[in-house]
């Protein structure tokens, strides 16, 4: 079996499911040691066992997303998990061989004939903490990045994709002993107890107040940690940029998976006189996009119970401030209700103060923020914590280049949204509270593997030359060389 499954235990049996825990991760780190530098044909061979393991089980995968969420778009199963998973392991496959090759460096001409290279060697065991939200692919991306790099890895997957987790468990057992690849369930106690495990790196995708968490229990151990978090992304529409243009490009970002993305654009940075022609081009394509959504299989539901009411909540809040909301769905509220689907729904100009301009929204409330002037937006953005990504719609290239170089966030975007995160050959990751570290592609494959350096003399050795008894001609001649 390739699953340690803590939801069927009761209270008493916990204890014993933390020591297993730690059992799988003792046989781990064992298997390295008695091999601890698999070669690139055996990496792209088991990736390759991997990749058609999911390729066999994708129907599965997509009734089982399906079920975990209530009503989750298959298109956005294929788009959102299956094909970004399949296109990195197709992209590492090609470069493994690329990647691991060492790399000569420069000695310098004082230490002459010695030599000097970097290798890349795996790090052992790595933990990865997988949310709820893209329960395949983010459990799949991290994965990947691992087996390239040469690791083992224990994979801990949320417990509210429990039929999700049953799949994917299938597809790992085809590929991996557990002594290679383990999965873990369980609730937040088992969470807890995985990330005290002392892993050789770990990767955590999530909330950035589950992140303080799993970085404060990392620590204890000096466990180097990847942290994928969040926050709300701002997407700028620029005074050059149209309506229509900007909202075509920005709508499918927000609605993938209803919002429920860690990259999915968070609020919109709008010119004041620009305001209703938004409102009225997003109304016109979230329908065209989305007829009646209640009974629509391409607009997906919010999770479960919990976060369906903490949106709700969120929306309460501002409604009672007097703010402007704009459901933009022509459809029926109970009907609605009993799918827990949202509709796409505007908020104009909210309250700095509310909880939904505070915290990461997650859900498809989408306000948005009027300016005067693209100083005043900047600004906006400059004065609130660092995010993921910023989405900035504009062909002045006098402004991207500003926005490239003086803002701050995991990443850039220009005229488009979330896209960024498919792109196999650039570096996904956050910054500040967004999150550090980065993986995807040849990045992944450095953070998770040990840049070593290797310095070697041969036979002739002129070392020597500067040892003690000090001040002969040679040290002087040496300082005088280089010393200058």
């Amino acid at each position: 079996m390739n699953m340690l499954n803590a939801n069927d235990t009761s209270i008493a049996d916990q204890a014993d499911h933390h020591q297993g825990m730690l059992d799988i991760f003792a046989q781990q780190k064992a298997a390295f040691l008695n091999a601890p530098y698999p070669e690139a044909n055996e990496r792209i061979a088991k990736l390759l066992q991997l990749k058609q393991s999911i390729l066999d089980l994708q129907e599965p995968l997509i009734t089982a997303l399906n079920a975990d969420f209530g009503c989750r778009s298959r298109d956005d199963s294929l788009m959102g998990d299956i094909m970004p998973s399949v296109a990195a392991i197709n992209y590492a496959m090609k470069r493994i061989k690329k990647w691991m090759k060492p790399q000569r460096r420069h000695v310098n001409t004082m230490f002459l004939p010695a030599r000097a290279k970097v290798i890349y060697q795996p790090l052992g065991v790595v933990g990865i903490i997988v949310p709820w939200n893209y329960p395949v692919f983010l459990a799949l991306g991290p994965l990947i990045t691992a087996l390239a790099s040469g690791n083992r890895a224990m994979v801990k997957m949320s417990e509210f994709t429990p039929n999700t987790n049953k799949v994917f468990r299938q597809i790992i057992a085809t590929c991996f002993s557990e002594s290679e690849v383990a999965i873990i369930e369980g609730e937040a106690d088992v969470a807890a107890k995985f990330s005290e495990i002392p892993f050789d790196h770990m990767l955590f995708t999530g909330s950035t107040q589950v992140g303080r968490h799993v970085m404060r229990a990392a620590s204890e151990n000096l466990t180097p940690v990847t942290l994928e978090l969040g926050g709300k992304s701002p997407a700028l529409i620029a005074p050059d940029m149209e309506a229509k243009t900007a909202i075509q490009r920005l709508l499918w970002g927000k609605t993938l998976n209803s919002g429920q993305t860690c990259v999915s654009p968070d609020y919109i940075l709008c010119p004041e006189d620009k305001l209703e022609d938004v409102v009225k081009e997003a109304r016109a394509q979230f329908q065209a996009m989305y007829p009646k959504p209640s009974t629509n299989p391409d607009y997906t539901s919010v999770i479960n119970d919990r976060q369906y009411a903490r949106l709700n909540g969120l929306l309460r809040e501002v409604e009672a401030q007097g703010t402007r909301i704009e459901n933009l769905a022509n459809d029926d509220s109970e009907a609605l209700k009993s799918k827990r689907k949202i509709p796409l729904t505007l908020i104009i100009n909210p309250s700095d103060n509310s909880v939904l301009m505070k915290e990461e929204i997650f859900g498809p409330l989408f306000p948005i923020v009027t300016y005067k002037k693209i100083e005043d937006a900047l600004a906006y953005i400059h004065q609130r914590p660092r995010p993921l990504a910023l989405y900035l719609f504009s062909f002045d290239k006098a402004l991207q280049k500003t926005c490239s170089y003086s803002t701050h966030s995991g990443a850039l975007t220009l005229n488009d949204a979330v896209m960024h995160v498919a792109q196999d050959d650039i570096p996904f990751g956050g910054i500040g509270p967004s999150g550090m570290g980065h993986y995807h592609g040849k990045e992944g494959f450095l953070t998770l593997s040990k840049a070593k350096p290797v310095f070697s003399q041969g036979r002739l050795f002129l070392g020597g030359l500067v040892h003690p008894p000090y001040g002969t001609f040679v040290h002087k001649l040496i300082y005088k060389l280089f010393i200058r």
